[in-house]
Protein backbone atom coordinates (compact mmCIF):
# COMPACT_ATOMS: atom_id res chain seq x y z
CA UNK A 1 0.00 0.00 0.00
CA UNK A 2 2.60 2.36 0.54
CA UNK A 3 3.26 5.60 2.37
CA UNK A 4 -0.36 6.99 3.59
CA UNK A 5 0.48 10.56 5.42
CA UNK A 6 3.02 12.54 3.76
CA UNK A 7 4.61 15.95 5.07
CA UNK A 8 2.52 16.61 7.62
CA UNK A 9 3.29 19.69 9.93
CA UNK A 10 2.94 20.06 13.67
CA UNK A 11 3.62 23.41 15.54
CA UNK A 12 5.96 24.35 12.49
CA UNK A 13 8.04 20.93 12.44
CA UNK A 14 7.68 18.31 10.33
CA UNK A 15 7.21 14.36 11.57
CA UNK A 16 7.95 11.61 10.43
CA UNK A 17 5.62 9.67 7.71
CA UNK A 18 3.10 6.80 9.05
CA UNK A 19 3.59 3.63 6.96
CA UNK A 20 1.67 0.56 6.17
CA UNK A 21 3.64 -1.28 4.39
CA UNK A 22 2.79 -4.37 6.91
CA UNK A 23 -0.88 -4.07 6.49
CA UNK A 24 -1.97 -4.90 3.24
CA UNK A 25 -5.74 -4.87 3.39
CA UNK A 26 -7.80 -2.38 1.66
CA UNK A 27 -7.61 0.87 2.62
CA UNK A 28 -11.37 2.66 2.77
CA UNK A 29 -10.84 6.83 4.11
CA UNK A 30 -14.15 8.06 5.12
CA UNK A 31 -14.40 11.81 5.46
CA UNK A 32 -17.03 13.24 7.99
CA UNK A 33 -17.41 11.97 11.65
CA UNK A 34 -21.69 12.77 11.45
CA UNK A 35 -23.80 10.27 10.94
CA UNK A 36 -23.44 8.82 7.57
CA UNK A 37 -19.52 8.98 8.45
CA UNK A 38 -19.92 7.23 11.96
CA UNK A 39 -22.45 4.31 10.69
CA UNK A 40 -20.18 3.74 8.07
CA UNK A 41 -17.33 2.87 10.05
CA UNK A 42 -19.53 1.01 12.65
CA UNK A 43 -20.71 -1.04 9.46
CA UNK A 44 -16.89 -1.88 8.72
CA UNK A 45 -15.59 -2.20 12.14
CA UNK A 46 -15.06 -6.30 11.54
CA UNK A 47 -14.37 -6.30 8.04
CA UNK A 48 -11.31 -7.07 6.13
CA UNK A 49 -10.25 -3.44 5.94
CA UNK A 50 -8.24 -0.80 7.34
CA UNK A 51 -10.17 1.96 8.01
CA UNK A 52 -9.11 5.74 8.55
CA UNK A 53 -11.87 8.17 9.59
CA UNK A 54 -10.81 11.84 8.99
CA UNK A 55 -12.78 15.28 10.66
CA UNK A 56 -11.64 18.39 11.92
CA UNK A 57 -13.11 17.89 15.00
CA UNK A 58 -12.46 14.76 17.58
CA UNK A 59 -15.70 14.27 18.42
CA UNK A 60 -19.42 13.00 16.83
CA UNK A 61 -21.84 15.80 17.57
CA UNK A 62 -26.20 14.89 17.61
CA UNK A 63 -26.92 17.83 15.51
CA UNK A 64 -30.53 17.88 16.42
CA UNK A 65 -29.98 18.45 20.05
CA UNK A 66 -27.72 21.56 19.32
CA UNK A 67 -30.76 23.91 19.92
CA UNK A 68 -30.84 22.94 23.37
CA UNK A 69 -27.53 23.58 23.98
CA UNK A 70 -27.60 26.89 22.17
CA UNK A 71 -30.99 27.54 24.77
CA UNK A 72 -28.88 26.28 28.13
CA UNK A 73 -30.44 23.14 28.47
CA UNK A 74 -27.91 20.71 27.73
CA UNK A 75 -24.18 20.80 28.03
CA UNK A 76 -22.07 20.19 24.73
CA UNK A 77 -20.85 17.39 26.59
CA UNK A 78 -24.36 15.94 26.23
CA UNK A 79 -24.64 15.46 22.90
CA UNK A 80 -21.20 14.93 21.76
CA UNK A 81 -18.97 11.80 22.03
CA UNK A 82 -15.21 11.80 21.07
CA UNK A 83 -14.28 9.76 17.95
CA UNK A 84 -11.80 7.85 19.32
CA UNK A 85 -13.47 6.50 22.18
CA UNK A 86 -16.39 5.28 19.86
CA UNK A 87 -14.20 3.36 17.25
CA UNK A 88 -10.64 3.12 18.84
CA UNK A 89 -11.75 0.18 20.44
CA UNK A 90 -12.42 -1.41 16.76
CA UNK A 91 -9.12 -0.95 15.73
CA UNK A 92 -10.48 1.96 13.23
CA UNK A 93 -7.90 5.47 12.94
CA UNK A 94 -9.33 8.50 13.55
CA UNK A 95 -7.24 11.63 12.17
CA UNK A 96 -7.57 15.15 13.47
CA UNK A 97 -7.52 16.94 10.45
CA UNK A 98 -9.08 19.16 7.46
CA UNK A 99 -10.23 17.90 4.17
CA UNK A 100 -9.32 20.46 1.39
CA UNK A 101 -9.35 18.67 -1.70
CA UNK A 102 -9.87 14.94 -3.23
CA UNK A 103 -8.02 14.20 -5.88
CA UNK A 104 -10.14 11.16 -7.49
CA UNK A 105 -7.65 10.21 -10.32
CA UNK A 106 -4.56 10.24 -7.79
CA UNK A 107 -6.65 8.63 -5.41
CA UNK A 108 -5.59 11.34 -2.44
CA UNK A 109 -7.37 13.52 0.18
CA UNK A 110 -5.34 16.35 0.38
CA UNK A 111 -5.33 17.68 4.06
CA UNK A 112 -4.12 21.13 5.17
CA UNK A 113 -1.50 19.54 6.29
CA UNK A 114 -0.62 16.46 4.14
CA UNK A 115 -2.54 13.84 2.12
CA UNK A 116 -3.68 10.37 2.54
CA UNK A 117 -4.66 7.62 0.18
CA UNK A 118 -7.06 5.50 -0.55
CA UNK A 119 -8.59 2.67 -1.91
CA UNK A 120 -11.98 3.69 -1.39
CA UNK A 121 -13.20 6.63 -0.19
CA UNK A 122 -16.91 7.54 1.60
CA UNK A 123 -17.46 11.43 1.20
CA UNK A 124 -19.61 12.76 4.15
CA UNK A 125 -18.09 15.86 5.00
CA UNK A 126 -21.89 17.44 5.38
CA UNK A 127 -22.97 20.76 5.32
CA UNK A 128 -22.86 24.32 6.63
CA UNK A 129 -24.24 28.13 6.61
CA UNK A 130 -25.47 29.66 3.58
CA UNK A 131 -26.23 33.40 3.66
CA UNK A 132 -27.50 33.24 -0.22
CA UNK A 133 -24.71 35.05 -1.29
CA UNK A 134 -24.44 37.79 1.70
CA UNK A 135 -21.95 36.20 3.62
CA UNK A 136 -21.17 39.48 6.14
CA UNK A 137 -24.43 38.21 7.31
CA UNK A 138 -22.57 35.62 9.38
CA UNK A 139 -20.74 38.21 11.42
CA UNK A 140 -24.24 39.37 12.71
CA UNK A 141 -26.51 36.30 12.61
CA UNK A 142 -24.46 32.96 13.61
CA UNK A 143 -26.13 29.90 12.23
CA UNK A 144 -26.03 26.70 14.38
CA UNK A 145 -23.68 23.87 12.77
CA UNK A 146 -21.24 22.97 15.32
CA UNK A 147 -20.74 23.42 19.15
CA UNK A 148 -19.02 26.86 18.96
CA UNK A 149 -21.92 28.13 17.09
CA UNK A 150 -23.99 26.73 19.81
CA UNK A 151 -22.05 28.27 22.71
CA UNK A 152 -21.82 31.71 21.31
CA UNK A 153 -25.61 31.45 20.73
CA UNK A 154 -25.86 30.91 23.88
CA UNK A 155 -23.75 33.27 24.79
CA UNK A 156 -25.25 36.33 23.00
CA UNK A 157 -28.86 35.18 24.25
CA UNK A 158 -27.65 34.99 28.10
CA UNK A 159 -25.83 38.00 27.73
CA UNK A 160 -28.89 39.96 26.37
CA UNK A 161 -30.75 39.22 29.68
CA UNK A 162 -27.78 40.20 31.22
CA UNK A 163 -27.07 43.23 29.64
CA UNK A 164 -30.64 44.40 29.70
CA UNK A 165 -30.77 44.06 33.70
CA UNK A 166 -28.25 47.26 33.60
CA UNK A 167 -29.32 49.35 30.70
CA UNK A 168 -31.20 52.43 31.87
CA UNK A 169 -32.97 53.08 28.45
CA UNK A 170 -35.98 51.71 27.70
CA UNK A 171 -35.49 51.98 23.78
CA UNK A 172 -32.33 50.12 24.53
CA UNK A 173 -32.97 47.73 26.62
CA UNK A 174 -35.82 46.69 23.93
CA UNK A 175 -33.46 45.99 21.48
CA UNK A 176 -31.42 43.83 23.52
CA UNK A 177 -34.47 42.04 24.59
CA UNK A 178 -35.26 41.16 21.28
CA UNK A 179 -34.53 38.04 19.69
CA UNK A 180 -35.40 37.16 15.53
CA UNK A 181 -35.05 33.88 13.90
CA UNK A 182 -34.29 34.07 10.36
CA UNK A 183 -35.79 30.73 8.90
CA UNK A 184 -38.71 28.62 10.02
CA UNK A 185 -37.64 25.33 9.26
CA UNK A 186 -37.22 22.85 11.94
CA UNK A 187 -34.19 24.70 13.38
CA UNK A 188 -35.58 27.87 13.61
CA UNK A 189 -38.80 26.66 14.79
CA UNK A 190 -36.90 24.88 17.69
CA UNK A 191 -34.45 27.71 18.60
CA UNK A 192 -37.77 30.26 19.07
CA UNK A 193 -39.71 27.90 21.10
CA UNK A 194 -36.81 27.33 23.08
CA UNK A 195 -36.20 30.84 23.55
CA UNK A 196 -40.05 31.55 24.90
CA UNK A 197 -39.48 29.01 27.43
CA UNK A 198 -36.45 30.58 28.73
CA UNK A 199 -38.03 33.93 28.92
CA UNK A 200 -41.16 33.08 30.45
CA UNK A 201 -39.90 30.23 32.84
CA UNK A 202 -36.46 29.60 33.25
CA UNK A 203 -35.75 33.33 33.91
CA UNK A 204 -38.66 35.33 34.37
CA UNK A 205 -37.41 34.94 38.33
CA UNK A 206 -33.79 35.47 38.22
CA UNK A 207 -33.74 39.66 37.64
CA UNK A 208 -34.72 42.65 39.43
CA UNK A 209 -35.22 45.39 36.84
CA UNK A 210 -36.14 43.45 34.01
CA UNK A 211 -39.35 40.76 33.15
CA UNK A 212 -37.88 38.47 31.08
CA UNK A 213 -41.39 37.43 29.82
CA UNK A 214 -41.42 40.42 27.56
CA UNK A 215 -38.88 39.39 25.46
CA UNK A 216 -39.69 40.09 21.93
CA UNK A 217 -39.04 36.67 19.85
CA UNK A 218 -39.74 36.96 16.32
CA UNK A 219 -39.60 34.39 13.80
CA UNK A 220 -39.64 35.21 9.53
CA UNK A 221 -39.87 32.82 6.93
CA UNK A 222 -39.50 33.48 3.29
CA UNK A 223 -42.40 30.63 2.31
CA UNK A 224 -46.43 31.09 3.23
CA UNK A 225 -45.48 29.00 6.28
CA UNK A 226 -43.32 27.76 9.03
CA UNK A 227 -41.77 24.33 8.56
CA UNK A 228 -42.64 24.32 4.88
CA UNK A 229 -41.31 20.45 4.27
CA UNK A 230 -44.54 19.20 6.39
CA UNK A 231 -48.14 19.02 5.64
CA UNK A 232 -49.98 22.34 5.90
CA UNK A 233 -52.10 21.02 8.65
CA UNK A 234 -48.85 20.05 10.86
CA UNK A 235 -47.64 23.38 9.85
CA UNK A 236 -50.43 25.66 10.89
CA UNK A 237 -50.10 23.63 14.32
CA UNK A 238 -46.94 24.37 15.24
CA UNK A 239 -47.37 28.06 14.28
CA UNK A 240 -50.31 27.89 16.57
CA UNK A 241 -48.23 26.40 18.91
CA UNK A 242 -45.39 29.01 18.74
CA UNK A 243 -47.46 32.02 18.76
CA UNK A 244 -49.35 30.61 21.94
CA UNK A 245 -46.01 30.76 23.96
CA UNK A 246 -45.85 34.47 22.66
CA UNK A 247 -43.93 33.89 19.54
CA UNK A 248 -44.52 36.98 16.75
CA UNK A 249 -44.24 34.65 13.45
CA UNK A 250 -43.75 36.16 10.42
CA UNK A 251 -44.26 34.45 6.60
CA UNK A 252 -44.00 35.02 3.73
CA UNK A 253 -41.43 38.17 4.01
CA UNK A 254 -38.10 38.17 3.23
CA UNK A 255 -35.16 39.83 4.80
CA UNK A 256 -33.33 42.41 2.80
CA UNK A 257 -30.35 43.47 5.31
CA UNK A 258 -28.91 42.64 8.98
CA UNK A 259 -26.27 44.24 10.39
CA UNK A 260 -25.16 45.09 13.83
CA UNK A 261 -28.33 46.71 14.44
CA UNK A 262 -30.83 44.40 13.67
CA UNK A 263 -32.53 43.07 11.04
CA UNK A 264 -34.37 44.91 7.61
CA UNK A 265 -37.94 42.74 6.10
CA UNK A 266 -38.31 44.89 3.42
CA UNK A 267 -37.96 48.36 4.18
CA UNK A 268 -39.07 47.54 7.90
CA UNK A 269 -35.93 47.75 10.64
CA UNK A 270 -36.21 45.74 13.67
CA UNK A 271 -33.72 46.90 16.30
CA UNK A 272 -32.34 43.78 17.64
CA UNK A 273 -29.14 42.87 19.39
CA UNK A 274 -29.37 38.84 18.75
CA UNK A 275 -29.87 37.53 15.37
CA UNK A 276 -30.00 33.88 14.59
CA UNK A 277 -29.53 32.51 10.93
CA UNK A 278 -31.49 28.96 10.53
CA UNK A 279 -32.56 30.18 6.99
CA UNK A 280 -30.38 27.88 4.91
CA UNK A 281 -27.44 25.60 4.43
CA UNK A 282 -24.38 24.81 1.49
CA UNK A 283 -22.81 21.55 0.67
CA UNK A 284 -19.53 20.86 2.21
CA UNK A 285 -16.80 22.97 -0.32
CA UNK A 286 -15.16 19.83 -0.26
CA UNK A 287 -17.68 18.98 -3.21
CA UNK A 288 -16.01 21.22 -5.55
CA UNK A 289 -13.09 19.09 -6.19
CA UNK A 290 -14.95 16.01 -7.13
CA UNK A 291 -14.62 17.53 -10.46
CA UNK A 292 -18.20 16.46 -11.46
CA UNK A 293 -21.54 19.16 -11.80
CA UNK A 294 -23.15 20.22 -8.75
CA UNK A 295 -26.33 21.71 -7.80
CA UNK A 296 -27.51 25.03 -6.16
CA UNK A 297 -26.80 24.08 -3.08
CA UNK A 298 -23.28 22.54 -3.75
CA UNK A 299 -24.45 19.21 -3.70
CA UNK A 300 -23.19 15.41 -5.93
CA UNK A 301 -26.27 14.34 -7.67
CA UNK A 302 -24.93 10.54 -6.89
CA UNK A 303 -25.60 7.20 -8.79
CA UNK A 304 -28.66 5.01 -7.36
CA UNK A 305 -25.56 3.06 -5.86
CA UNK A 306 -24.12 6.49 -4.12
CA UNK A 307 -21.48 6.34 -6.10
CA UNK A 308 -19.62 9.33 -7.59
CA UNK A 309 -20.34 9.61 -11.11
CA UNK A 310 -18.39 7.24 -13.05
CA UNK A 311 -16.09 6.09 -10.10
CA UNK A 312 -17.41 2.95 -8.55
CA UNK A 313 -14.58 3.95 -5.63
CA UNK A 314 -15.95 7.08 -4.27
CA UNK A 315 -19.40 7.40 -2.62
CA UNK A 316 -20.79 10.82 -1.21
CA UNK A 317 -23.38 10.51 1.50
CA UNK A 318 -25.41 12.65 4.15
CA UNK A 319 -26.35 16.26 3.14
CA UNK A 320 -22.82 16.80 0.27
CA UNK A 321 -25.56 14.13 -1.32
CA UNK A 322 -28.30 14.46 -3.28
CA UNK A 323 -29.70 11.24 -4.13
CA UNK A 324 -33.37 11.24 -5.57
CA UNK A 325 -36.24 8.45 -5.49
CA UNK A 326 -39.19 8.55 -7.49
CA UNK A 327 -38.31 11.88 -8.53
CA UNK A 328 -37.66 13.12 -5.22
CA UNK A 329 -34.73 14.17 -3.20
CA UNK A 330 -34.19 12.20 -0.18
CA UNK A 331 -33.91 14.72 3.36
CA UNK A 332 -30.69 15.89 4.53
CA UNK A 333 -31.79 14.50 8.05
CA UNK A 334 -29.68 12.00 10.32
CA UNK A 335 -31.94 8.96 9.49
CA UNK A 336 -30.99 9.35 5.68
CA UNK A 337 -27.39 9.74 6.40
CA UNK A 338 -27.39 6.67 9.04
CA UNK A 339 -28.74 4.55 6.04
CA UNK A 340 -26.95 6.05 3.30
CA UNK A 341 -23.16 5.51 5.41
CA UNK A 342 -24.37 1.92 5.97
CA UNK A 343 -25.36 1.02 2.82
CA UNK A 344 -21.85 2.55 1.13
CA UNK A 345 -20.08 0.36 3.28
CA UNK A 346 -22.04 -2.43 1.78
CA UNK A 347 -21.30 -2.03 -1.09
CA UNK A 348 -17.80 -1.41 -0.37
CA UNK A 349 -17.27 -5.24 0.91
CA UNK A 350 -19.55 -6.31 -2.13
CA UNK A 351 -16.83 -4.83 -4.70
CA UNK A 352 -14.16 -6.53 -2.22
CA UNK A 353 -15.96 -9.70 -2.88
CA UNK A 354 -16.65 -9.09 -6.55
CA UNK A 355 -20.19 -8.72 -5.89
CA UNK A 356 -22.27 -6.06 -8.13
CA UNK A 357 -23.31 -2.97 -6.40
CA UNK A 358 -26.74 -2.69 -5.36
CA UNK A 359 -29.08 0.39 -5.07
CA UNK A 360 -29.62 2.50 -2.35
CA UNK A 361 -33.46 2.62 -1.15
CA UNK A 362 -34.14 5.33 1.79
CA UNK A 363 -36.93 3.63 4.17
CA UNK A 364 -38.43 7.35 5.39
CA UNK A 365 -39.34 6.63 9.51
CA UNK A 366 -40.29 9.88 9.77
CA UNK A 367 -39.44 13.68 10.76
CA UNK A 368 -40.22 15.53 14.10
CA UNK A 369 -40.25 19.17 15.41
CA UNK A 370 -40.46 20.16 19.22
CA UNK A 371 -42.03 23.51 19.56
CA UNK A 372 -41.81 23.35 23.16
CA UNK A 373 -42.54 21.70 26.57
CA UNK A 374 -44.78 19.29 26.22
CA UNK A 375 -45.70 20.00 22.55
CA UNK A 376 -44.27 19.06 18.80
CA UNK A 377 -45.49 17.79 15.42
CA UNK A 378 -44.41 15.02 13.12
CA UNK A 379 -45.00 12.57 10.13
CA UNK A 380 -44.24 8.56 11.11
CA UNK A 381 -43.37 6.08 8.85
CA UNK A 382 -44.82 8.28 5.81
CA UNK A 383 -48.90 8.44 6.81
CA UNK A 384 -48.78 8.81 10.57
CA UNK A 385 -49.47 12.67 11.61
CA UNK A 386 -49.44 13.88 14.94
CA UNK A 387 -48.82 16.78 16.92
CA UNK A 388 -49.16 17.83 20.61
CA UNK A 389 -47.98 16.23 23.31
CA UNK A 390 -48.18 12.74 21.67
CA UNK A 391 -45.86 13.58 18.58
CA UNK A 392 -43.56 14.94 22.19
CA UNK A 393 -43.32 12.18 23.80
CA UNK A 394 -42.55 9.88 20.24
CA UNK A 395 -39.60 13.24 19.53
CA UNK A 396 -37.96 12.25 22.99
CA UNK A 397 -38.16 8.39 21.96
CA UNK A 398 -36.27 8.98 18.72
CA UNK A 399 -33.89 11.63 19.94
CA UNK A 400 -32.89 9.32 23.24
CA UNK A 401 -32.82 6.06 21.21
CA UNK A 402 -29.96 7.32 18.56
CA UNK A 403 -28.26 9.61 21.19
CA UNK A 404 -24.54 8.11 21.22
CA UNK A 405 -23.20 6.68 24.36
CA UNK A 406 -25.03 5.65 27.48
CA UNK A 407 -23.51 8.41 29.44
CA UNK A 408 -25.50 10.95 26.57
CA UNK A 409 -28.68 9.02 26.88
CA UNK A 410 -28.63 9.27 30.96
CA UNK A 411 -27.39 12.89 30.89
CA UNK A 412 -30.11 14.08 28.91
CA UNK A 413 -32.85 11.95 30.32
CA UNK A 414 -31.57 13.69 33.35
CA UNK A 415 -31.72 17.51 31.94
CA UNK A 416 -34.61 16.95 30.25
CA UNK A 417 -36.84 15.66 33.46
CA UNK A 418 -35.45 18.73 35.50
CA UNK A 419 -36.17 20.95 32.55
CA UNK A 420 -39.58 19.71 32.25
CA UNK A 421 -40.64 19.28 35.98
CA UNK A 422 -38.73 22.92 37.30
CA UNK A 423 -39.08 25.18 34.28
CA UNK A 424 -35.14 25.55 34.85
CA UNK A 425 -31.90 25.50 32.63
CA UNK A 426 -29.37 23.77 34.18
CA UNK A 427 -26.35 25.12 31.42
CA UNK A 428 -26.79 28.79 32.12
CA UNK A 429 -23.41 29.33 31.80
CA UNK A 430 -21.58 32.41 29.90
CA UNK A 431 -18.18 31.55 28.50
CA UNK A 432 -15.90 33.66 26.08
CA UNK A 433 -15.72 37.15 28.53
CA UNK A 434 -18.33 39.58 29.43
CA UNK A 435 -17.67 43.18 28.50
CA UNK A 436 -17.67 45.45 30.99
CA UNK A 437 -17.22 48.72 29.24
CA UNK A 438 -17.43 49.79 25.50
CA UNK A 439 -18.05 47.46 22.68
CA UNK A 440 -16.55 43.54 21.61
CA UNK A 441 -14.87 42.90 18.57
CA UNK A 442 -16.31 39.64 18.62
CA UNK A 443 -19.39 38.74 16.21
CA UNK A 444 -21.64 40.99 17.01
CA UNK A 445 -21.49 44.46 18.46
CA UNK A 446 -22.28 44.96 22.05
CA UNK A 447 -24.03 47.61 24.31
CA UNK A 448 -21.86 50.38 26.06
CA UNK A 449 -22.36 49.79 29.42
CA UNK A 450 -20.02 52.38 31.05
CA UNK A 451 -22.52 54.63 32.25
CA UNK A 452 -24.67 51.97 34.46
CA UNK A 453 -21.32 50.45 35.71
CA UNK A 454 -20.91 54.04 37.58
CA UNK A 455 -24.44 54.41 38.58
CA UNK A 456 -26.53 51.12 38.79
CA UNK A 457 -29.92 50.71 39.61
CA UNK A 458 -31.69 50.23 42.61
CA UNK A 459 -33.47 47.46 43.47
CA UNK A 460 -36.39 49.29 45.29
CA UNK A 461 -36.70 51.22 42.16
CA UNK A 462 -36.74 49.26 38.98
CA UNK A 463 -37.36 50.66 35.59
CA UNK A 464 -40.26 49.76 33.35
CA UNK A 465 -40.30 46.49 31.75
CA UNK A 466 -40.20 46.12 28.19
CA UNK A 467 -42.94 45.93 26.22
CA UNK A 468 -44.32 43.33 24.13
CA UNK A 469 -46.11 45.15 21.20
CA UNK A 470 -44.00 46.37 18.31
CA UNK A 471 -42.39 49.31 18.22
Amino acid sequence: MGTDFVDFAWGGRKFSPVTASSDTRPHVVILGGGFGGLYAAMRLKRAPVRVTLVDRHNHHLFQPLLYQVATATLSPSDIASPLRGILGRYGISVLLAEATGIDVQGKRVLLADGELTYDFLIVATGATHSYFGRDEWGRYAPGLKTIEDAVEIRRQVLLAFELAEREPEPVRRRELLTFVIVGGGATGVEMAGALSEISHHALVRDFQNIDPSQARILLVEGAAHVLPTYPENLSLNARRSLERLGVEVRTGVRVTRIDETGVYIGDEHIPAYTKIWAAGVAASPVAKSLGVQLDRAGRVEVTPELNLPGRKDVFVIGDLALFKEKGQAVPGVAPAAMQEGKHAAKNILRQLKGQPVEPFSYWDRGMFSVIGRGSAVGIALERFRMSGYIAWLAWLFIHILFLIGFRSKVAVLVNWAYSYVAFRRSARIITGGVPLRGRSSGKSALPAAGAILEEPHKATEPQPAVRSESP
